[in-house]
């Protein structure tokens, strides 16, 4: 295995399949039958999921919630999109432990860097809840931030499309992918592959990123077994 520990970033509205709103259960399963193949394969997996499904604290501050009370609405967002991951994955009999940067402790451990890290040497899939528990931080920070803390060797950006592209290819038909790119010509060509804080973190920390279509049964499974799947941006 190319890996073996492995942090895998999940947008929230990857979660609603052909929803609008919501999460779609059968999405999930595939999702849960996914992330079982690399577990049994015996890959350490950490998860972060947004919350955009279910609420964004920056679009209800644009209709004039105050931010940090929207932020705080996405975090629990977040949450509940971890228990249902949580709940999809124990029924393909994955070990899975739900930890929160909020404290909710009669749903979820509280987050402990030492004890996410035991749980992964046990095989368990940690999903970490609540971004990072400030208010104005995204979930790609919180996924940069967890990926950091537990030793991960890379972050596997689950998304709509198959890498990055110079253009948006699902507006530009002759766009032209990446198979691979340095942190500094992403910024350089201005291109989006997470938000400007979470990316500074990422390269600052040597911590590679690769971005690939999650939606591409056996993808997951194929870009830890070395395969090249999508696009890695590294140093």
């Amino acid at each position: 295995m190319q890996y073996k520990r492995v942090l895998l970033k999940l947008s929230g509205e990857a979660l609603m399949g052909d929803r609008q709103y919501g999460i779609d259960p059968k999405r999930l399963a595939e999702y849960a039958k996914e992330i079982k193949e690399v577990v049994d394969k015996g890959i350490e997996v950490a998860i972060v999921i947004g919350g955009g499904n279910i609420f964004r604290g920056v679009a209800g501050a644009a209709n004039g919630m105050d931010r940090v009370q929207g932020d705080h609405m996405g975090m629990l967002a977040t949450c509940i999109n971890g228990l249902a991951l949580q709940s999809a994955l124990e029924d393909e009999d994955v070990h899975t432990r739900l930890q929160t940067a909020l404290e909710i402790k009669e749903v979820a451990e509280p987050y402990i860097k030492r004890k996410a890290i035991r749980h992964l040497e046990k095989g368990r899939v940690v999903i970490f809840g609540a971004g990072t528990g400030n208010p104005y931080f995204t979930t790609d920070t919180a996924a940069v931030l967890r990926a950091i803390e537990i030793h991960a060797d890379a972050i596997l950006k689950g998304t709509r499309v198959d890498g990055v592209y110079d253009a948006d290819p699902e507006k530009v038909k002759d766009a032209v992918k990446f198979e691979s790119i340095t942190f500094k010509d992403v910024i350089n060509k201005g291109l989006k592959v997470m938000d400007m804080t979470a990316f500074t973190l990422s390269e600052e920390n040597k911590l590679p990123i690769i971005i690939f279509d999650m939606n591409t049964k056996g993808n997951l499974n194929r870009l830890v077994s070395g395969e090249k799947v999508g696009t890695i941006v590294e140093n």
